[in-house]
């Protein structure tokens, strides 16, 4: 079994708990890196070109409920919160060609043994090295786990100024040296780990993937989601927890997380009509949660227009404004890159003007109707999976 290393605020009451939740999980997923865990196993579509570049048994020791790779753009540089064995991370490689990286964390000792074991392998596969795999705890992205590690061997904690010590060595790593830089990355996946993360980190580990990500950044997280709270007695058995179970968010609760972490544009993009499993009557599906965080750039009115496609008589963002169907709304350039750049979502055409414009702050009213004679001629661009082009005819 690992060893369970103290990070974060760790309180006298939650810190038995915590350190139950993380040994459990190491252990289950150190016995699935040494044999296939059937019951871990959610059914899951990946794209059949990706994984035949793969060695089978990163193929046959990977446990997920979704595909976070399809999320994957050239040129990204992605993180994989709870990489195990790879698959995911070998199959994103693919995606970000020459210009980007993925870069794995997981806690498990035997999981990242396994995930690079074949790192040589499939750098000659891909014609280059774009996967680094580091150990770390995913609700704290700042700690590299593994230096951690050859501290404590060097110097074990014996006492309380040891200990004071060693969380002192931590703040310092977190400020100078973090394992996962701020601002670096631009695209955070994960595939059913969120769920294994105790609860009282995850507010931790949102804050964490807010961090990390650059301005414009987005958000695919993959995972298992309850209908219902989930009752005490469920949470309290390791098993159905480490099963991806009983540690399932309730359904808003998984967005709202994100909401109120600052992120924009979140949204189930992907959602299993039939439960994965059910216990007591809860049912318990796989889901792709999409986020975007926002883009820190100047903001400024360059004469762009959104226009919602429907079915619904309008809908609203999450500052309160209104998208009427069919009707041009004037909107800033951040809401624009916001709404049709930065989002997976398809609800929206956007129009931008023939030529770029800056015409200063944007100081339109809210849910203003934009004149169809600033942007005619201009690019239309149909949610982030198409490049814009100027329609040039029907045939």
């Amino acid at each position: 079994m690992s060893s369970v290393i103290i990070t974060g605020d760790w309180g006298v009451e939650n810190s038995v708990e915590k350190s139950t939740v993380y040994e459990n999980v190491q252990d289950r997923y150190s016995q699935g890196a040494q044999q296939r865990q059937e019951a871990l196993c959610c059914p899951v579509d990946y794209d059949q070109s990706l994984l035949a570049a793969l060695p089978q048994e990163v193929i046959d020791k990977d446990y997920g409920c979704g595909d976070p790779s399809r999320y994957v753009r050239e040129g990204d540089h992605v993180l994989d919160l709870g990489s195990g064995g790879g698959k995911i991370c070998y199959m994103a490689a693919q995606l970000v060609g020459a210009t980007g990286h993925v870069t794995g964390v997981d806690m498990t000792e035997d999981m990242l043994a396994l995930a690079r074991k074949y790192k040589p392998e499939m750098a000659t596969a891909l014609g280059g090295d774009r996967v680094t795999f580091l150990k770390g705890y995913i609700q704290d992205l700042a700690i590299n786990i593994e230096s951690t590690e050859e501290y404590l061997a060097a110097q074990p904690v014996k006492n309380a100024a040891d200990l004071q010590t060693l969380l002192a060595r931590q703040a310092e790593q977190r400020r100078s040296e973090p394992l996962i830089a701020g601002n670096s990355v631009t695209l955070v996946i994960s595939n059913c780990v969120l769920n294994l993360v105790a609860e009282a980190d995850r507010k931790q580990m949102i804050s964490e993937i807010f961090r990390v990500l650059a301005p414009g950044g987005r958000v695919a997280i993959s995972d298992i989601v309850a209908d219902e709270p989930v009752p005490k007695a469920l949470k309290d058995d390791p098993e159905l927890w480490s099963g991806c179970i009983s540690g399932a968010f309730q359904e808003k609760d998984f967005l709202d997380a994100f909401v109120d972490a600052g992120f924009v544009s979140v949204a189930y993009d992907k959602w299993d009509s039939a439960p994965w499993q059910v216990v007591d009557g809860i049912e318990f599906r796989s889901v792709t949660l999409i986020a975007t965080k926002p883009n820190n750039e100047e903001d400024y009115d360059g004469g762009h227009a959104v226009l919602y496609k429907g079915p619904y008589a309008q809908i609203e963002d999450d500052l309160g404004v209104a998208y009427p169907r069919g009707e041009r709304i004037a909107v800033s350039k951040r809401s624009y890159d916001a709404l049709i750049l930065d989002s997976d979502a398809n609800d929206f055409i956007g129009f931008e003007p023939a030529e770029p414009v800056n015409n200063g702050p944007f100081t339109l009213p809210a849910g203003v109707y934009r004149p169809v004679s600033v942007t005619k001629g201009g690019n239309q661009r149909t949610g982030a999976a198409l490049e814009g082009s100027t329609n040039k005819g029907c045939c």
